[in-house]
């Protein structure tokens, strides 16, 4: 099978569920989530009346993430994936974070099934590293942006005005700046990259190629090609352009710097990212100044959020379609 009919069986539009609930299934909606460089370090196990979502720590990312703040957020976009896709199937779930295992525990109740429009757009939603076209949007689409990544002790904040988002642009330049001088950090990038088609397809996860912009190349060219062409300034110049291109920068914020905030503004995200699928927006990441510790203080003065730890950031605008990752098998992910 290839790339293309992979992507295709990976991400076939929802179907609702018949009959006794399928746990399985839900677990397949949840890999659909996002998560840092796409290592999915997620685990699964599956109880009566339960599903555990554990943290897969061989998968973490410690240049990149080495506190574990994304890790955790991945776990959170997992389950607020599952516990729509739950709803879908009938079932009420209620998320909690465990200490004795430092992961997510949803328990279920039976409910009246509901596809909601986030349910939907699971399918949907991506990570579209493109060029937006600048167009604003509507009070209505904001209000309903807004709603969608507010949590338990977890804010939003959305920026829409030229000059704030020039100064968001800057902190990012300065993470680029950092990271690209981090050669720990570059390493671990180069890890996660999947440079061709087969190369994705034999692992089901890691950062594809063309999905950042990059042709389908061998493993051994795209590494040459990164050791000349990939450098601080051409990604800050790729950057500023995109941020300037978005109708609006998200910043999610946490109340508390701990796990269950992490996991909560995991499940902002996705939330939000969800509801700008269904509105037909694009989404991508653009963390850098939450991911350098000395930066992400001076990021947080910037917002004067206090004692708040910022925790994802994010451009909103319309762009065209980009090419999609994959996922591995429920079976891989499964206890």
């Amino acid at each position: 099978m290839n790339y293309s009919q992979k992507v295709r069986e990976i991400w076939q539009p929802p179907e609702p569920q018949t009959g006794t609930p399928d746990y399985r299934e839900l677990v397949r909606y949840a890999t659909l989530a996002a998560s840092s460089h796409n290592t999915q370090p997620w685990l699964f196990k599956l109880e009566d009346g339960r599903i555990r979502i554990l943290p897969d720590f061989s998968r973490r990312c410690p240049a990149v993430d080495p506190d574990d703040h994304h890790l955790y957020a991945s776990l959170g976009c997992a389950a607020e994936n599952l516990i729509l896709a739950a709803e879908a199937a009938g079932l009420k779930g209620y998320c909690s974070y465990d200490a004795s295992t430092s992961g997510v525990q949803i328990d279920f109740e039976e409910t009246t099934p509901f596809q909601s429009s986030l349910f939907k757009a699971i399918t949907q939603r991506q990570c579209s590293r493109v060029e937006y076209d600048g167009s604003p949007l509507s009070a209505e689409q904001l209000q309903l942006l807004e709603q969608a990544g507010k949590g338990d002790g977890v804010s939003i904040m959305l920026f829409t005005d030229d000059e704030q988002k020039e100064q968001i642009a800057g902190y990012v330049t300065a993470g680029n700046s950092a990271q690209f001088g981090d050669s720990a950090w570059g390493r671990e990038l180069k890890s996660w990259i999947r440079f061709s088609g087969r190369e994705a397809g034999t692992s089901g996860d890691g950062l594809y190629g063309p999905v950042m912009g990059s042709p389908s190349v061998p493993r051994w060219l795209g590494l040459l090609a990164m050791r000349f062409g990939f450098s601080a300034e051409k990604q800050n110049q790729k950057d500023d352009r995109h941020i300037r291109s978005s109708s609006a920068v998200a910043v999610l914020v946490s109340d508390s710097d701990d796990k269950p905030h992490w996991i909560e503004a995991g499940r902002c995200y996705e939330r939000l990212a969800l509801q700008a699928a269904a509105l037909e927006l694009k989404t991508a990441f653009i963390n850098q100044p939450v991911e350098v510790p000395d930066l992400r203080g001076d990021f947080a003065r910037f917002l004067g959020i206090g004692n708040g730890r910022p925790d994802l950031v994010l451009r909103i605008g319309r762009g065209p379609a980009a090419p999609r990752s994959l996922r591995r098998p429920v079976e891989e992910v499964l206890l």
